[in-house]
């Protein structure tokens, strides 16, 4: 019986945190932080590839698959692993992306393609930076989610 209520407490709070990385996220405040962001990155409809890839619908996306982006060979490995672009998911990597996509290939049993480096250098380690960048992002995704 106890062991059960934990297990079911412990669910709650899993769920509980599941979503969280946009709450309290500004959209026009993320903007600004984008301002960053374009030194690589482009969004909107007539958006193109640059350094890195175009962000318009990122959210929902496998890593490594626009098209006519050349991608490190770390971000393929996570897109065919499994990974898909969340809020969440964007909140943690942009802490340090490449030791993102390492831990996600190393827990999915792919250590052996955990290796090498993103292209993406730029880290975003401040809290509300990267939900209010997320907040703006979703913007541009196509379900809005």
């Amino acid at each position: 019986m106890f062991r059960a209520g934990v297990v079911a407490m412990v669910g709650l709070a899993i769920s509980a945190g599941a979503g969280v990385a946009l709450e309290g996220g500004d959209p026009a405040k993320g903007e600004q932080v984008f301002k960053q962001c374009m030194t690589c990155h482009r969004i909107g409809p007539d958006a193109k590839n640059a350094v890195g890839p175009v962000l318009t619908g990122v959210i929902g996306r496998q890593p490594g698959t626009y098209p006519a982006f050349a991608y490190s060979e770390l971000n393929k490995h996570a897109g065919e692993a499994g990974l898909v672009w969340s809020e969440d998911t964007i909140f943690e990597y942009l802490v340090d992306p490449s030791a993102f996509l390492k831990k996600f290939l190393t827990d999915k049993g792919k250590a052996d393609q955990a290796t090498g480096s993103t292209k993406m250098v730029f880290k975003l380690a401040n809290e509300q930076q990267r939900k209010d960048v997320i907040a703006y992002l979703k913007t541009f995704s196509p379900d809005k989610k």
